[in-house]
């Protein structure tokens, strides 16, 4: 039986779902009047505001109607990780909207670039309103660990779509591809199986696993972050003209392999703290 919870849309996570709603909403209408386009940029932009769009007013839905209690997941994670993998598409389409697609006399890019970024604020604001605060008993993804996870996996993938042919000539290349994806995989099957509260699986204790995991991460990303600009760069200077062209890609992933080595090493410090600081004796 269905019964409506009005509570779902007047407290003030329901306040930010429905603003991000109507944010990202306005902004696939914006772009869309404009016109298509066949870039994958473009591309990449559309599919964020519509999926972030459908999504929000699919939890919406579910937590009004009170179908979110019978739904065979764990909805707390779920809700948390999905605002924060969000969070961030937004701040990426964010930024690749506006470099790829706005000039100055570009009005309805324009508004559609501001519209997005309310829409990266509203989706950061509810990963506040969500994350687990100190001494409260949560699932691993509403806490810093977990949101760590959805944030190293999503730089993953952004490596990813960022390669180039290049790195199938080196071997040390080889090497970095092999550490984003190994990586990738762990993290993806981390909050897949906390999502699906399939945790206790694990023959293992989890915390000893994850910062198992993470320390190993931390070594490799290490690695990775020498080796691919060296052999990436080396010998092989920016073309000129180059707008951008596949050199620039090479950048972006040495950017984001960086970005992600940080956040291994902080989420690394995260687990220890759990296990060694804050567990009982």
């Amino acid at each position: 039986m269905i019964t409506l919870d009005n509570r779902s849309v007047t407290m003030p996570v329901g306040i930010v779902r429905i603003l991000e709603v109507v944010l990202s909403c306005v902004c696939f209408s914006l772009v869309a009047s404009v016109g298509h386009n066949n870039s994958s940029q473009w591309a990449w932009c559309m599919f964020t505001w519509c999926f972030c769009c459908f999504m929000s007013l699919f939890i919406l839905i579910l937590e009004c109607s009170s179908l979110n209690v019978k739904v065979p997941i764990s909805w707390d994670d779920f809700t948390t990780a999905f605002a924060m993998l969000a969070a961030l598409m937004m701040l990426a389409a964010s930024i690749i909207y506006p470099v790829f697609f706005v000039c100055s006399s570009c009005s309805r890019p324009i508004a559609a670039t501001v519209m997005s970024c309310l829409c990266f604020i509203a989706y950061a604001v509810e990963v506040g309103l969500t994350r687990a605060k100190p001494g409260e008993i949560s699932g691993f993804l509403s806490t810093v660990p977990g949101l760590l996870k959805v944030l190293e996996a999503f730089v993953a993938c952004i490596i990813f779509i960022s390669l180039t042919n290049r790195y199938t000539q080196y071997p040390g290349l080889q090497w970095c591809v092999a550490v984003y994806s190994l990586c990738f995989i762990f993290a993806l099957l981390i909050i897949i199986f906390t999502i699906c509260k399939l945790l206790s699986l694990c023959p293992f204790p989890f915390d000893k696993v994850l910062t198992g995991y993470n320390v190993l991460a931390v070594i490799m990303y290490m690695t990775a972050v020498v080796i691919w600009p060296l052999y990436s760069f080396q010998g092989n200077p920016r073309p000129n003209p180059c707008n951008h062209c596949a050199w620039d890609n090479l950048v972006v992933v040495s950017f984001m392999t960086c970005v992600n080595l940080i956040a291994y090493i902080v989420d690394t410090w995260y687990s220890v703290r759990l296990i060694f600081f804050v567990a009982p004796a």
